[in-house]
């Protein structure tokens, strides 16, 4: 049988002091401002996002886990934290799209900057950039995890502790109040959810001042000891007086939602003029100690009125070498031509896509019209057709009617040429009778006349 521990991810003190950040010159101080710094980001993006609460204790865990293998210094606090919440909402089966996440980040660094909000459009460079860091952290994230991401949280212990120890009810909101707290320390790593739930209801207890039993003590029977649960409430307590967290950059990667390549090109015409500038300033410096060495030195001058004149020369002299390079260099600055920033080359390169994607966007516009008029030819030609189908069943229709006409025409001859040749009949046979008697009568008078024959 395999047998998998999937939650033995707890740390020692001394494994804490001896986190890899301390490692990179990050002192204490600065790591717990840094790791509450990121919580509050998990917490108001996940509130943002309408995700559920769970979602959000298992982005902090995750995080507050990946940052006792990683320094701070190599992985950016911002990031790591949009990528806990990217891949908490798909492990507690409440997903959101990366481009959700991403536009709620840069919305949330823009309001806690002071900056203008613009909104991060999904096609452009910055958002892709974002994007491909965002999977990239969550792959290392998976990495230093080993895939194994389940997390037990003592919220589900904290319902059953008060009920078996029969609190009162506005104990309970208070104790999840302060669970939700202890996940912004590294309580979650270091101690059991049994253990922090007891520290956590113990706490709430002592709040509302309502005695718990402690003849036997109660947290035995939730296997806790009396030196965890007095190490909760000592984290908490700091916790609490400490001051709200701001971002320290600390990361060699810089920024990551708000700084772009753009504010970088910007800073970059100033530096030059530094370096021009600097030229001039040594030449004063260089003049300037002679001067003083012609008025610290008696001897050279004679009189004080002279070293006075001396001195005064001196620096004429200074200041007119000094005018002549700047003239040259402003000479030298009009006749140079102006050479297009990285900014221009951009804002150049975007003009450009937007007139390819106006023009994409004409000639789908010409297909569909085409496809418009296609169809109402084709609707035209149905019509046609379906009229000349109704016409030929017309012409059908007429002929059929001929056609009885025609045979209720020759029935009704039929009956009229009947009853003329019965009476042709009946004529005849009066005729033949008449011949018959007539021939009869002619033999009786012959037989007569002549009575030999």
């Amino acid at each position: 049988m395999i047998y998998t521990a999937i939650d033995t991810f707890y740390l020692t003190d001394e494994q804490l002091k001896n986190s890899p950040s301390r490692k990179d010159g990050i002192d204490e101080a600065t790591e717990t401002t840094l790791r509450i710094y990121g919580c509050d980001l998990i917490q108001e993006s996940g509130i943002l996002l309408r995700l559920p609460q769970v979602v959000m204790a298992t982005g902090q865990v995750l995080f507050h886990r990946f940052y006792c293998k990683k320094s701070f210094a190599r992985f950016n606090v911002k990031r790591v934290a949009a990528s806990c919440v990217w891949l908490a909402s798909k492990l507690e089966e409440s997903l959101r799209k990366a481009r959700q996440v991403l536009i709620v980040f840069h919305r949330m660094e823009c309001r806690r900057e002071n900056l203008p909000v613009v909104h991060l459009d999904p096609f452009s460079k910055k958002y892709a950039e974002l994007k491909t860091h965002l999977s990239r952290t969550e792959r290392h994230i998976l990495k230093e995890m080993g895939f194994i991401c389940h997390v037990e949280h003592p919220h589900k212990f904290i319902s059953n502790y008060l009920a078996t120890l029969k609190t009162p009810p506005e104990l309970r909101q208070e104790a999840w109040n302060l669970a939700n707290d202890s996940l912004r320390t590294t309580l979650c790593v270091r101690f059991k959810s049994e253990v922090v739930a007891c520290g956590v209801v113990y706490a709430a207890a002592r709040r509302f001042q309502v005695p718990l039993p402690e003849n036997e003590p109660w947290w035995e029977v939730f296997d806790a000891e009396k030196s965890a649960i007095d190490e909760v409430c000592r984290v908490l307590a700091h916790l609490y007086n400490l001051p709200k967290a701001q971002y320290i950059p600390v990361c060699k990667d810089g920024d990551s939602f708000t700084s772009s390549n753009k504010s970088q090109d910007s800073q970059t015409p100033p530096v030059s003029k530094e370096v021009l500038q600097s030229g001039p300033s040594a030449n004063n410096d260089t003049v300037t100690p002679k001067a003083a060495s012609a008025l610290i030195n008696p001897e050279s001058g004679g009189s004080k009125n002279s070293m006075v004149k001396q001195a005064l020369d001196m620096l004429k002299e200074s200041k007119k070498g000094d005018d002549d390079p700047k003239s040259m260099a402003v000479e030298g600055e009009g006749r140079e031509e102006p050479i297009p920033s990285k900014s221009e080359h951009r804002t150049e390169a975007s003009g450009e896509r937007n007139k390819e994607r106006d023009k994409e966007r004409e000639r789908e516009r010409d297909r569909d019209r085409d496809r418009e008029r296609e169809r109402a030819k084709a609707r035209d030609r149905d019509r046609g057709r379906d009229s000349d189908r109704e016409r030929e069943r017309d012409e059908i229709d007429k002929d059929r009617e001929k056609v009885k006409d025609r045979k209720h025409r020759s029935k009704d001859k039929g009956k009229d040429s009947g009853g003329h040749s019965e009476k042709s009949r009946h004529h005849s046979s009066r005729d033949r009778d008449y011949h018959s008697s007539s021939y009869s009568s002619r033999e009786k008078d012959r037989h007569r006349h002549h009575p030999y024959s």
